[in-house]
């Protein structure tokens, strides 16, 4: 049995529980055996079983009192787990789908997006199983708060800096900059997300939409293609989704899809941003309200949808971003895409297309961007605000969507290279996955057994 096939079965004896965290390890050392093979040194060294259990893993509990008065329980996460190129660095998401198994399988995956980007980061991700939706301002600062106050002596700027992720904007990320400030009374940049008032980055709420588009033109154009005038499919409507479709019509492009948890929006004349905005960022409603405010538009509810399949991926497209959750497409939905034309998927979300889909993209072989390459312009605009924080200045809009442009470049660059050396010049999974994972595994080694 090969050293990657014993780590496997290795990982799912000890972690049978954790579905999502399985499937990211069975996807990384999947495309890992042509570097393995090549190369005994990572065997000698153990990398694989080091690699796949967390540095450290924190849980706590979080006991706040709600505007009501009442006393409520909730629990709290933090996994770091690898900071062999830089001090942690990942999001903390606030959803009742929070487990240790979706922390992992998100922690996990950070570790090579980070590598990726070519920045001084390492890769943890944390959260809690509070929901923020519906609750008071009064009730998430509380628990905000409350979080913070079990947190805040496992993180600092040179340790682990935690950004937003689903659930967390920056009005949570303000609450537990706030109270990290009270706790340790220092301003420096622990938080990533913030307020521009102290300490955020500009084009930061930007960065992962617009750095998911810029890598797929990356893509496009190693054949000789662009966006311009072609139809694209988003799935997603949170932050991620609508600076995709923004930067898609900046582009030229036409994106006529957007979906939350209850429906999907197809709108023939293309989205419109500034409905979406209105609907999702002010008045935080559900997508009938768009298709309410454009005649244009199609409200599809999943509940009138069959069972495992998602309209978003019937709709024929050019291009496609899926923008919303883990495992959205599926071997059913990536033939779909495939059956109806599309030429590219780029991932906006974090493993957003299920082992099987992955498979039906590369057997088709379509452009496919993996989401911890297409996604990384997210966390690379957080460390540009670190290192702000760090010279305690401020870069302007451009400075950083160009730095952002670069970054995208090199990591397209970084695993497109890959995979020619490794004999897969299609294959930028393969390309992602071995060029993080050498350069996170190569640290470990000159840094010894730690």
């Amino acid at each position: 049995m090969s050293y990657i096939d014993r780590t496997l079965e290795m990982v799912s004896k000890r972690y049978y529980y954790q579905a999502e965290f399985l499937q990211a390890v069975k996807e990384v050392l999947g495309t890992l055996r042509p570097l393995l093979d090549s190369n005994p040194k990572y065997e000698k060294n153990h990398i694989l079983e080091r690699i796949v259990e967390p540095e450290r893993s924190i849980k706590f509990r979080i006991p706040w009192t709600n505007d009501k008065g009442e006393l409520e329980v909730n629990r709290g996460y933090r996994i770091q787990f690898n900071s062999a190129l830089g001090p942690y660095k990942g999001g903390l998401r606030f959803h009742p789908s929070v487990t240790p198994s979706i922390l992992k399988f998100l922690g996990f995956e950070q570790i090579f997006k980070n590598a990726l980007s070519g920045l001084s980061i390492g890769g943890a991700k944390g959260g809690s199983d509070f929901d923020p939706h519906g609750r008071s301002d009064v009730d998430i600062m509380r628990f905000c708060q409350a979080f913070m106050l079990r947190l805040y002596e496992y993180i600092g700027p040179t340790i682990d800096v935690p950004a937003g992720d689903i659930g967390v904007g920056g009005r949570e990320v303000g609450f537990m900059y706030g109270t990290y400030k009270q706790l340790t009374h220092k301003y420096e940049g622990v938080l990533t997300g913030k307020n521009l008032l102290f300490g955020g980055s500009l084009a930061r709420t930007e960065a992962t939409g617009y750095g998911n588009v810029y890598f797929a033109l990356n893509m496009l154009a190693s054949r000789n293609l662009g966006l311009e005038g072609k139809v694209c499919t988003v799935s997603g409507a949170g932050n991620v989704a609508t600076y995709c479709v923004e930067k898609l019509q900046q582009l030229g492009a036409k994106p006529v899809t957007v979906s939350d948890s209850r429906g999907s929006i197809y709108d023939k004349d293309g989205i419109d941003v500034a409905v979406l905005k209105q609907v999702k960022e002010v008045e935080h409603a559900s997508l009938t309200r768009y298709a309410e405010l454009r005649p244009s538009a199609q409200y599809v509810a999943v509940k009138d949808y069959p069972e495992g399949r998602h309209f978003v991926w019937t709709v024929p497209c050019f291009a496609a971003f899926p923008c919303a959750t883990q495992n959205e497409v599926n071997e059913a939905d990536a033939k779909e895409l495939i059956k109806n034309g599309c030429q590219c998927v780029s991932e906006g979300a974090n493993m957003p297309s299920t082992l099987e889909a992955i498979q039906q993209y590369l057997g088709a072989g379509i452009l496919y961007g993996p989401a911890k390459a297409a996604n990384a312009g997210g966390v690379s605009v957080s460390q540009l605000e670190m290192a702000q924080n760090a010279h305690m200045v401020h870069w302007t809009f451009d400075e950083v969507d160009n730095r952002l442009k670069g970054i995208m470049h090199n990591i397209y660059t970084r695993a497109s290279e890959t995979a020619k050396e490794f004999g897969s010049p299609d294959n930028l999974l393969l390309g992602a996955n071995i060029s993080a994972f050498r350069e996170v595994a190569d640290a470990m080694i000159l840094q010894g057994d730690y």
